[in-house]
């Protein structure tokens, strides 16, 4: 390893921290969170299954362009 890849850790860190401060203290505004159109939710009497297939796709694509964005500033 290198001090290279210590930024990226110290960088994924900070992310991590600030979206666990978020989700914690505002998690009211995060109940859309799971629920989007495309989410597959399936409840029965002993049955939960949930796959949220379009949450994955817009927080990738919102980490992606954080993480390119970051990758400018560096």
């Amino acid at each position: 390893m290198d001090q290279q890849t210590g930024k990226y850790i110290i960088i994924a860190g900070i992310f991590i921290l600030i979206a666990g401060i978020l989700v914690y203290f505002f998690h009211n505004y995060f109940k859309w969170l799971g629920r989007l159109p495309g989410d597959i939710r399936i409840e029965k009497e002993n049955l939960r299954f949930y796959f949220p297939i379009v949450t994955m796709l817009v927080i990738s694509v919102v980490v992606t362009v954080i993480i390119n964005i970051i990758k400018r500033w560096l």
